[in-house]
């Protein structure tokens, strides 16, 4: 046909042969625009059929991707969890809004350090020694390292006025000492000024670059069971053994309304106590922040609060809740539950708080007798725990 086209086209006068050309041209284009009309209509129609079923045989093949790599996680082996059994036990599993409550039992923890263990988290554990208090820092550093986050990173930020009086302590592996010196001051409210503004300082400026979790604890602590990742969450409050349970009118709420601290009687879930508390940095900032900020106005008021170290944490954990909540188990062991304190007043007039989800041991009754005593080289750890 093209051959056929040549020779038409030379018969014809030069301005007739262009004219040609171009008709031909003109119907090409048309013929070509009718033909990918047809097959758009066709592609159209039977996209809108549905296919009445796919059969066995069909199979779809998929191409394994050369740079993923396959995940190799080792077995784990626990009990399986009885938690929906319904239980006799009138207990609060979970709050208002939906935040769980940790209980002994009610969480697998082997299951929980794997999971924690792939994101290969830190956790920073905060304590401030300074003047007599440096003396509890024994008892807090070496159940520490028995009890808490065993297994995973951590890291002990201890502020002191007394660098030299830290104790040596060797530590596991994947675990550092970072001491800082701090003020000393002989007034609490100072104190708990001060301690709010550092770690809100802190937290901002260095823990936030070093640990993904924040843990914050009183130095007269010790640790007398397992305390792990179960307790960590974006923010996580201690529920104070003697308020918990008891309408929200007779908890320990700061009642001036000229206080930055303020509680109504008509508001409140749970009161929290301030020995232990904390979550991931930038949340556990915030908190330190507005602490320290609500503390300044107060004191430039000439108020003073009911508890410097929880009025303020209560404040902000009711107006932003807490994601977990840590049961009384976690400040207060099982046989003493139904008792009036679970503080223990030591000879020289301060407080021992026991973390502990456990009865404690005859050997833990001598050391809260005596701490003073230590712990020595030639004891086996074990025997002043719970």
């Amino acid at each position: 046909m093209e051959e056929t086209a040549t020779a038409v086209t030379h018969l014809l006068p030069k301005s007739e042969r262009s004219k040609y050309q171009s008709l031909l041209c003109v119907t090409f284009v048309f013929l070509l625009a009718l033909t990918l009309a047809f097959f758009a209509c066709a592609f159209l129609v039977l996209g809108k059929q549905k296919p009445k079923h796919i059969l066995a045989k069909d199979s779809i093949t998929v191409r394994e991707v050369d740079h993923l790599k396959i995940v190799n996680v080792s077995r784990m082996w626990y009990y399986q969890s009885r938690r929906l059994v319904p239980s006799s036990e009138n207990t609060v599993m979970q709050t208002p809004w939906l935040a769980p409550i940790v209980w002994d039992g009610t969480f697998q923890i082997e299951i929980l350090n794997q999971q924690f263990r792939l994101q290969n988290v830190s956790v920073g554990l905060v304590v401030f020694a300074t003047g007599e208090h440096v003396g509890f820092l024994s008892a807090f550093l070496e159940t520490a390292e028995t009890y808490f986050m065993q297994g995973h990173r951590v890291k002990y930020y201890i502020f002191t006025d007394q660098p030299a009086s830290v104790p040596v302590l060797k530590l596991h592996k994947g675990r550092q000492m970072v001491i800082l010196e701090a003020q000393g001051s002989a007034h609490p409210l100072n104190t708990y000024i001060y301690r709010m503004q550092v770690i809100s300082y802190f937290s901002q400026w260095r823990f936030a670059k070093e640990v993904d979790y924040l843990v914050c604890a009183h130095v007269n602590i010790i640790f007398c069971h397992s305390v792990g990742v179960e307790i960590l969450s974006s923010l996580f409050g201690t529920l104070h053994q003697q308020f918990f349970g008891l309408p929200r009118e007779l908890l320990a709420y700061e009642r001036q309304p000229r206080s930055q601290a303020y509680i109504s009687k008509d508001e409140g879930d749970f009161y929290y106590s301030g020995a232990f508390f904390g979550g991931k940095v930038l949340e556990v900032y915030r908190l330190t922040k507005f602490c320290y900020q609500a503390m300044t106005m107060d004191q430039a008021d000439h108020i003073q609060v009911l508890q410097q170290d929880e009025s303020y944490l209560n404040k902000y954990l009711l107006y932003n809740k807490p994601t977990k909540v840590l049961s009384p188990e976690y400040m207060w062991d099982k046989e003493l539950l139904n008792r009036q304190s679970s503080q223990e007043m030591l000879p020289n007039g301060e407080i021992l708080v026991r973390v502990s989800k456990y009865p404690s041991s005859d050997a833990t009754q001598d050391f809260l007798r005596d701490p003073k005593q230590g712990y020595h080289e030639d004891n086996k750890l074990e025997k002043l725990l719970c």
